[in-house]
C-alpha cells in the first residue's frame, strides 16, 4: 500500500509529526498553495484553523482528501457545501480546551463579580476606594451549550456555587431545549455563550434576548463571535439593560482597532486565548498523530463531526 500523503495547512509554530516518520508523506501548503495540493492529499491536516482557505479551496477539480482533522474544536471555518455533501469524514480537537475554557470562564466570572478591573485601574491610579462586590455563591446561570466545553463550565461553575442550567439542541436528561431558552435567560446572573456556530445559532443573541436579561445579568462569549450580535450588545451596555459582558471571540478577528467594542462600558475583551494553556499546541499535535495512527490502522475515527448540524454528536 502506497504510503498516504499527509497535507498541512501551515501556521507557526508547525506541529511536531515526527512519530509519523515512515507512515505518511508529509508535505506543507500556505493558504495561497492549497487548492492546487488538495487532489494528491490523503489527509488534510488544517494547522491554521483561523484560515478560510478550506472553504475556498475545496470547491475545485479533482480528488479530494478522505480525511479532514481540524486543530480546533469548530469546523465552520471550514465547512463549505460541497465538503459537507462529500464522503470526506471530519474530525476536530475536541477534548482539548474543555477544561481550559471553563477556567478561563470562571475567571471571568470571579473578575467581574469581584470588580477586578476597576481594582487595577484604580491602583494604576494609586486611588484607595473601599468598595462592596457579589458574592457569586448562590447564583445562576445559563450555559448555552451542552457540548463538553459547555458542561465542563457547568461543572466548574457549580463548584463556585453557582447554580447552571445547560441550554442545547435538543432537551433531554440534564439539557434544556431552545423553548427554555427565553425563559432561564430572565432569571440569569450569568449567561454563557459556548455553543457551535450553526444557522440556528447565528446571531442567536441580539437585542431581544438581551432585552430579556436581567440589569444585573452579565454575558460571556467564549463559542463564537457570530453568535452575538454585536452592535445590539454594545447598545446593551451602553443602556444598562445589563451589568456587563467579557468576550473572548468576534465577528472579525483580530477586533478593528475602531471597533466601539473597545469603549464598550463594563466589557472585557480578550484576544481569543480563552482555551490557549502552555502546552495547547503540542497536546493538538499529540491527538492528531493519534487519530492518524487509528485511521492508518483502519480503526474507526475518535471525534468525528456531523457535517450538517456542524459538531460531534453524542452530546
Amino acid at each position: 500500500m502506497p504510503t498516504p500523503t499527509l497535507l498541512v495547512l501551515d501556521a507557526e509554530p508547525l506541529p511536531r509529526l515526527g512519530r509519523l516518520t515512515g507512515h505518511a508523506r508529509i508535505e506543507h501548503t500556505d493558504a495561497a498553495g492549497l487548492a492546487a495540493r488538495l487532489p494528491r492529499a490523503d489527509v488534510l491536516l488544517v494547522w491554521d484553523f483561523t484560515s478560510r482557505a478550506v472553504r475556498d479551496a475545496w470547491p475545485g477539480e479533482g480528488p479530494r482528501p478522505r480525511w479532514v482533522h481540524t486543530a480546533s474544536a469548530g469546523v465552520d471555518h471550514l465547512m463549505c457545501p460541497e465538503l459537507a455533501a462529500s464522503d470526506t469524514v471530519v474530525t476536530n480537537a475536541r477534548g482539548i480546551f474543555d477544561q481550559p475554557i471553563a477556567e478561563y470562564v470562571a475567571a471571568l466570572v470571579l473578575a467581574m463579580a469581584k470588580d477586578l478591573p476597576r481594582t487595577l485601574e484604580l491602583q494604576r491610579e494609586r486611588t484607595w476606594r473601599h468598595r462592596e462586590s457579589h458574592k457569586i455563591a448562590g447564583t445562576r446561570a445559563v450555559v448555552v451549550g451542552s457540548g463538553p466545553i459547555g458542561r465542563a463550565i457547568a461543572h466548574t461553575l457549580g463548584a463556585l456555587g453557582i447554580t447552571t442550567a445547560l441550554v442545547g439542541r435538543a432537551a433531554r436528561s440534564g439539557v434544556h431545549g431552545p423553548e427554555d431558552l427565553d425563559r432561564l435567560l430572565a432569571r440569569a446572573d450569568w449567561v454563557i455563550a459556548a455553543a457551535p456556530l450553526t444557522d440556528d445559532t447565528r446571531g442567536m443573541f441580539d437585542a431581544r434576548r438581551f432585552g430579556l436579561m436581567q440589569p444585573s445579568a452579565r454575558f460571556v462569549n467564549i463559542g463564537r463571535g457570530q453568535l452575538v450580535v454585536e452592535d445590539a450588545l454594545a447598545e446593551a451596555l451602553a443602556k444598562r439593560w445589563i451589568a456587563g459582558a467579557a468576550l473572548d471571540v468576534f465577528e472579525a478577528e483580530p477586533l478593528p482597532s475602531d471597533s466601539p467594542l473597545w469603549q464598550a462600558p463594563d466589557l472585557i475583551v480578550s484576544p481569543h486565548m480563552s482555551g490557549d494553556t502552555i502546552g495547547w499546541r503540542d497536546e493538538l499535535g499529540a491527538q492528531f498523530v493519534e487519530l492518524y495512527e487509528q485511521w492508518a490502522a483502519g480503526e474507526p475515527l475518535k471525534n468525528v463531526v456531523d457535517k450538517q448540524r456542524g459538531y460531534v454528536p453524542g452530546h
